[in-house]
């Protein structure tokens, strides 16, 4: 994050609109990948803020690829997400106002490994078995997907 560290030398804690994007992994069997977060006890998606000069769909790929180590290709933009409910209080007490692209992937390559900074653990969750502690802020991404489901695992 080194636009979003950069600009906290500047004003602190202070609430900012941070733009981002994160991606919904899906692999042959229709599971979605989530990533066990180290902040805080909850499963998101891998996904992160943009850097300067970097498209949405560049952020996605490059946070795929440093936090699970996985390379997605044909990325297919679902939706764009913001407003309230995506404001997150990091537990450093900086404050967000996410803006979020999110992109649903069903061709990507490598092995799962977890970047440990930022991740507990990742793996792929049934749709009817996800689980209870999902991150907040991407929880109106996961309820869009499952209610669009079909529409992407064909």
């Amino acid at each position: 994050m080194g636009y979003i560290d950069d600009l906290r030398k500047y004003i602190g804690t202070k609430p900012i609109i941070m733009v981002g994007a994160n991606v919904i992994i899906i692999n042959k069997k229709g599971e979605v990948l989530l990533h066990h977060r180290t902040d805080r006890d909850w499963w998101g998606l891998p996904g992160g803020a943009m850097e300067l000069g970097e498209s949405l769909q560049e952020t996605a790929i490059r946070e795929a690829k440093e936090e699970v180590n996985l390379v997605c290709q044909n990325l297919k933009l679902m939706n764009l997400y913001s407003g309230k409910e995506l404001y997150y209080k990091y537990p450093d007490g900086n404050e967000v106002y996410n803006v979020t692209a999110t992109y649903v992937c069903k061709d990507y390559s490598g092995e799962i490994k977890v970047e440990k900074t930022e991740g507990r653990d990742a793996k792929f969750f049934s749709i009817e078995e996800l689980p209870y502690n999902l991150c907040d802020p991407i929880r109106p991404c996961i309820e869009e997907f499952l209610e669009r489901y079909d529409e992407y695992y064909q």
